[in-house]
C-alpha cells in the first residue's frame, strides 16, 4: 500500500515554488501557476491536510549562532533493543547540538548531525553525551567541511 498522494501539475508547481521560498504569498503563487488566489489557497490547505506539506521551517546559520563546527556522528548501540532505543533517541533529540537524527541499517545504528562551537565542544559532546551511555558501543565522527541545499523534493516522474 502506497502513502503517496495524487498530485497534478499545478500542485507540483506550488510545491516547487514553496520549497524555494515558503514565504511566497498565495497571490504570488496563484499568479505564477495560473490559478485564482482562492484556488491556490484551497490547494495548499489540501496539501497540508493530506500530509504532503509538513510545516514551515526557519533555517538558521549555525556559525552565526556560535556553532561553527558541524559533524556527523555514526553511533552503534549495543544491545540494539527497543527498550534502549526510545530513551536514547529522546536524549539525543533533546540535545541543543543535535540537528538531525537518522535510524540506519548496516553496522551503524544511528547517524546524528550536530553543530558545536569547536573541536573541544565536539569532544565534550561525544564523551559526555554519547560514549558515557552504557548502550553506546561506538561513535565514529566525521567533520562536515561544507554543505549544500539540493533542489525541491518532487515525486518520481511517471514513465
Amino acid at each position: 500500500m502506497s502513502d503517496s498522494v495524487a498530485l497534478d501539475p499545478v500542485d507540483l508547481q506550488i510545491l516547487r515554488l514553496l520549497q524555494n521560498d515558503a514565504r511566497t504569498t498565495y497571490r504570488e503563487l496563484a499568479a505564477e501557476v495560473g490559478v485564482a488566489a482562492s484556488t491556490c489557497l484551497d490547494r495548499v490547505v489540501r496539501l497540508r491536510r493530506s500530509g504532503v506539506i509538513l510545516g514551515d521551517q526557519l533555517r538558521l546559520d549555525p556559525a552565526k549562532l556560535g556553532r561553527g563546527l558541524q559533524a556527523l556522528l555514526l553511533v552503534q548501540v549495543r544491545p540494539h533493543r527497543r527498550e534502549l532505543i526510545g530513551p536514547f533517541v529522546d536524549r539525543i533529540r533533546s540535545l541543543p547540538e543535535s540537528r538531525a537524527l537518522f535510524h540506519l541499517t548496516g553496522p551503524d545504528d544511528y547517524l546524528v548531525q550536530v553543530a558545536v562551537a569547536d573541536a573541544a565542544d565536539l569532544q565534550r559532546l561525544v564523551l559526555d553525551e554519547f560514549t558515557s551511555r552504557r548502550e553506546v558501543a561506538r561513535v565514529d565522527t566525521r567533520l562536515i567541511f561544507q554543505q549544500w541545499e539540493c533542489g525541491p523534493l518532487l515525486p518520481p516522474a511517471a514513465n
